[in-house]
């Protein structure tokens, strides 16, 4: 009797994990990809608002770092741009005289060519004043060429002080800190009033709107399976039963890889796996690093 009893409890059992064993063809763990946020600038983190678990939208400032020091860079490189613009010549000041003596020049050579048909003055005095009237011409001419150059090497003194403004643009912009991707926070790795600096890590943010479950197939279960094709994707629901999801295959490895110890594939005689990802979307009752399960 006591053998019968022993038979049937392990005959019981073995159907039992039998069965177990049939839920699913594959499974794996869900990850997601996890981006971690770090400075672009070195200074005194005065704003930086954000919770562990919280949930912010791309675009969303939640935080700057102390750039008093850039800004009154800004506003010195600001000042000398304006000092230097100061010592630009007034052209039309300087030329002023000039013009005044051409203008005078012109008309007595209108006079005295009209004299000279009345043959009331000599050809002399009107070649004498066409001479000097095209001599101011060349005069004004080379002057404002000479305050046109002045005026260009000015202004050309000042593109080094306009390429440094746009530096430090840039460096006040990446004081700003804005949240790239639209995801939860995972993990804080600064306190406001820490100090910063470019490449130390801030917080770390994922998308959990939906998750990819990493399985792996074997060999003889490949052709089976190919990209965008809907599968059942199975995770623990309390004791003895399981959440039915439906889920996209999104990658499959073209190589393969060695079985990783935590996996049981449903051929465990296979050393060699193909790592698949599935995507499923999360209700919020899907966690990083949670198993699941696949059915084809």
């Amino acid at each position: 009797m006591k053998t019968t009893i022993i038979f049937a409890s392990s005959l019981l059992l073995l159907v039992s994990c039998k069965q177990k064993d049939n839920i699913s063809d594959a499974s794996g763990t869900f990850e997601t990809e996890e981006t971690i946020i770090s400075a672009e600038a070195t200074g005194t983190l005065k704003q930086f608002d954000i919770q562990e678990g919280q949930t912010i939208p791309a675009g969303t400032m939640i935080g700057y770092i102390d750039s008093l020091q850039l800004y009154l860079k800004k506003r010195q490189l600001e000042a000398q741009i304006k000092a230097t613009l100061s010592k630009k010549p007034d052209i039309s000041a300087q030329l002023a005289a000039l013009q005044e003596q051409l203008k005078a020049a012109e008309r007595d050579q209108v006079r005295y060519t009209n004299l000279l048909k009345d043959d009331a003055t000599t050809r002399k005095q009107v070649d004498d004043i066409n001479s000097q009237v095209a001599i101011l011409k060349r005069q004004i001419a080379a002057q404002q060429s000479s305050l046109a150059i002045s005026t260009g090497s000015i202004s050309e003194e000042t593109n080094p002080l306009k390429v440094q403004i746009a530096q430090t643009n840039d460096q006040l912009e990446k004081c700003r800190i804005i949240n790239p991707i639209t995801g939860t926070v995972l993990t804080k790795y600064a306190e406001r009033n820490e100090m910063a600096s470019p490449g130390k890590a801030l917080y770390k943010i994922a998308d959990l709107s939906s998750l990819n479950l990493r399985a792996y197939v074997t060999g003889d279960q490949l052709p089976k399976i190919k990209l965008n094709q809907k599968v059942k994707v199975l995770t623990d629901n309390g004791k003895d039963s399981y959440k039915e999801q439906q889920g996209t295959i999104i990658w499959i490895n073209d190589k393969a890889e060695f079985t990783p110890k935590t996996i049981q594939t449903k051929d465990e005689r296979a050393n060699l796996v193909y790592a698949v990802k599935i995507k499923v979307p999360n209700d919020g009752s899907l966690k990083i690093g949670m198993y699941g399960e696949v059915k084809f």
